[in-house]
């Protein structure tokens, strides 16, 4: 599995605690946002959200792990564009259960709010639960079936009630979109998505030129 970790500016800090904890579990991890507090242009939880649902949605990435000071603004970002579905966590049993139930592909985490002693060593608690069972499986076992019913029923759904991401980049505001295709790497690293998402990043080039 390839994840992105993006950052944003009010949790900056803890992003070496995430690739950290990240280390492991086999999979190909890609640090997108922020690395280091200081770093311009500056991201906010705005910035990060769209950065993250155009990487799942043009198949770069096949999970984001992003977050924010308390997890409910990069949650709530990221949850206004099609092809997310993501989770605010918070405990390992959040990972555990959200991962099993809701199979998504996209966690928010709060990185300030309650983020205190031996806050890094939770992270790879949440990590190692997130990872340690088959996506979508159902809890209890007995409400797999109507568990997965649900999960298609919320993607339809999202479907029907979001434009297509390649109508919303012409609409982004500039101040929004000019610093998400600029930001250093991030272009990059779409064109590296497979052909299916080719046309997220021609839409992406053409707002590039633009700005």
């Amino acid at each position: 599995m390839r994840i992105a970790v993006i950052s944003e500016t009010s949790a900056v800090d803890k992003n070496v605690d995430i690739i950290t904890a990240l280390d492991g579990f086999g999979h190909e991890v890609v640090n997108v946002g922020m690395k280091k507090s200081g770093e311009q242009p500056e991201l906010s939880y705005i910035h990060t959200g769209l950065m993250a649902a155009i990487l799942l949605n043009a198949g770069t990435v096949d999970f984001v792990v992003g977050g924010c000071g308390t997890g409910q603004g990069f949650l709530n970002s990221v949850m206004q564009y099609p092809g997310v579905s993501c989770g605010l966590i918070r405990s390992p049993l959040d990972a555990w259960l959200f991962m099993q139930i809701n199979g998504g592909n996209c966690i928010s985490l709060g990185l300030n709010q309650g983020y205190g002693w031996a806050g890094d060593v939770d992270l790879k608690f949440i990590f190692e639960k997130l990872f340690s069972v088959e996506k979508g499986f159902g809890y209890p076992p007995q409400r797999r079936e109507p568990q997965r019913q649900s999960r298609l029923l919320l993607e339809k759904l999202n479907n029907l009630t979001h434009k297509n991401m390649l109508e919303i980049i012409p609409l982004l505001p500039e101040d929004i979109i000019g610093t998400v295709v600029n930001y250093p790497g991030f272009l990059p690293l779409i064109e590296s998505s497979p052909k299916a998402g080719q046309p997220i990043l021609s839409a992406l080039l053409k707002r590039a030129q633009r700005s």
